[in-house]
């Protein structure tokens, strides 16, 4: 994680991006409200290539707008996803657009009328990477009807929720009473079979809106 402009404590620092000022101006407010403080805005502005060029680039956490893409929302993101922790910020309230981002590799989505609350959980949760689901999120993986749902294991399911829950692997390693290796295997293997399925789930955010869209948790076991 970053730290602030004093270098006093550690924050979890952002780029924002939306061609938006009020917007902007919105977030920061967001950030600026949330005390003590927790957050830091590194870069914000209307264009990703300028607010990743400078100090923008190395931020924990980088917020996006879909508004700025035309018809290659998924391709965009999934780009962006191999290098940064994207979390979609987004007026778009479509279920498919939803776990179409989420699928792509954005670590969460909330949408511009969830408020302070879940914006601030969700960046916070993203940058340790936790999984937070906001109430859209749950919406749009509830409303899921694919009959595609591999069979998982009691241990595989119980390596999920608990890796779901906590910070870290070796968190879930202790809980569970083995070691961290297993744990990987758990979690692989529960990937493998999603991928086998022809259903995406490539990071935690992912893996988190399959086992939602599957009853295998409910959206306030990992909140």
């Amino acid at each position: 994680m970053g730290t602030n402009p004093l270098g006093a404590e550690e924050l979890v620092t952002v780029a924002v991006v939306d061609d938006h000022q009020v917007v902007l101006d919105g977030i920061r407010a967001w950030i600026h409200q949330d005390q003590p403080a927790r957050i830091h805005v590194l870069a914000d502005g209307g264009q990703i290539d300028s607010v990743l060029a400078g100090p923008g680039g190395r931020a924990d956490v980088l917020i996006l707008d879909l508004g700025l893409f035309g018809g290659s929302v998924a391709d965009r993101v999934a780009e962006l996803a191999e290098r940064h922790r994207v979390v979609v910020f987004s007026a778009e309230r479509s279920d498919e657009t939803i776990r179409a981002v989420l699928a792509a590799g954005a670590v969460a989505y909330l949408t511009k009328d969830e408020g302070k609350e879940h914006f601030i959980g969700t960046v916070l949760a993203a940058a340790e990477d936790r999984a937070y689901v906001t109430p859209s999120v749950a919406r749009a993986m509830l409303g899921d009807t694919s009959p595609h749902r591999p069979r998982l294991s009691d241990q595989e399911r119980r390596a999920l929720l608990l890796w779901f829950q906590l910070p870290k692997k070796q968190a879930v390693a202790t809980q569970m009473g083995i070691s961290v290796e297993t744990v990987d295997q758990y979690i692989g293997r529960a990937r493998a079979k999603y991928l086998d399925s022809g259903r995406q789930a490539g990071n935690k955010a992912a893996m988190v809106a399959r086992a939602i869209e599957d009853g295998l948790i409910r959206p306030e076991d990992v909140r």
